[in-house]
């Protein structure tokens, strides 16, 4: 398994999130399992330490679905801020957790409705840390 890399700041924020949501149960027991053992499995670093390929919290990632070459691109948001129609997908959704800390280029099993499929990072449009923006 390769090494995922989060900024300190994102990792508190999503904890929290995760935290806040299991409070209120909106969030499931599984869903939040994988999402903190995600976290706890990371290399923790400052958010100017984050290299420019790597997808945060925020980043507008392109992908490539490997076994039918179709290509979508959203953004990873709070929960809070997830919309759909605007491409922006919230953490606790199955794609974003298997994405957050990944690098471009890097292939993830994904498990949907149809069953195992992998998925491309194929680049990062925006990313907050490549961008100056530390604090978002």
């Amino acid at each position: 398994m390769k090494m995922l890399i989060i900024n300190r700041l994102d990792y508190a924020r999503i904890k929290k999130c995760i935290s806040d949501a299991k409070q209120f149960n909106s969030i499931s027991k599984a869903e939040a399992d994988k999402l903190n053992n995600e976290l706890d499995s990371a290399e923790i670093v400052e958010p100017d330490a984050i290299p420019s390929n790597v997808v945060t919290m925020n980043s507008i990632v392109k992908l490539s679905f490997l076994n039918n070459n179709k290509q979508v691109q959203f953004q990873i948001v709070y929960p809070d801020q997830g919309n759909l129609k605007e491409n922006k997908i919230s953490i606790f959704s199955p794609i974003a957790t298997a994405l957050i800390g990944y690098k471009v280029g890097d292939e993830i099993e994904w498990i949907v409705p149809a069953g195992l499929t992998n998925i491309r990072i194929d680049e990062i449009i925006y990313q907050p840390e490549a961008a100056g923006d530390f604090t978002l």
